[in-house]
């Protein structure tokens, strides 16, 4: 589903708004790890605004903190009305954005696999320029033997 420029541009509006109400305005001791909005969909009809944060600490400060900000909605939504001169601000629906984790996780696989990358071309050249054998015992599945031997007859 593609957001229209009208609603892309209120949820853009609406995250930045939101942003000093949690920072300025809600005293809620629940509040911890200083929620960050990533993100803000609206619906094409106007009626919900999806707000996605991050929360650093714990699971139990996380689910505190998201209580903390749902808790709030209602207030902030009040503020909103007022501060975007609109009839009526959209609901406001808290989530943690899994979106993000999952974006860190895969990095930190790609990072392992770069790592992994290079300790095998570290071992075929020493390999290669006669050192002898390479320090741990290689076990590749068979399909990536023929396919480096495909590579040494293509060069």
């Amino acid at each position: 589903m593609t957001m229209s420029r009208r609603t892309e541009k209120l949820g853009s509006t609406i995250r930045q708004e939101l942003a000093e109400m949690i920072m300025r305005e809600i005293n809620d001791p629940r509040l911890t790890g200083l929620p960050s909005i990533t993100r803000v969909k609206v619906s094409p009809d106007l009626s919900i605004a999806d707000v996605y944060v991050t929360i650093m600490g714990t699971q139990g400060q996380q689910n505190a903190a998201l209580n903390a900000l749902r808790h709030s909605a209602g207030m902030m939504r009040t503020k909103l009305t007022k501060v975007l001169s609109l009839r009526q601000a959209p609901y406001l629906k808290f989530h943690i954005d899994e979106q993000l984790k999952k974006e860190l996780a895969v990095m930190s696989l790609l990072d392992k696999v770069a790592e992994e990358n290079a300790r095998i071309d570290r071992e075929r050249a020493a390999a290669e320029a006669g050192e002898g054998e390479p320090s741990e015992p290689q076990e590749e599945p068979q399909e990536t033997d023929q396919e480096d031997h495909q590579e040494d007859q293509d060069r």
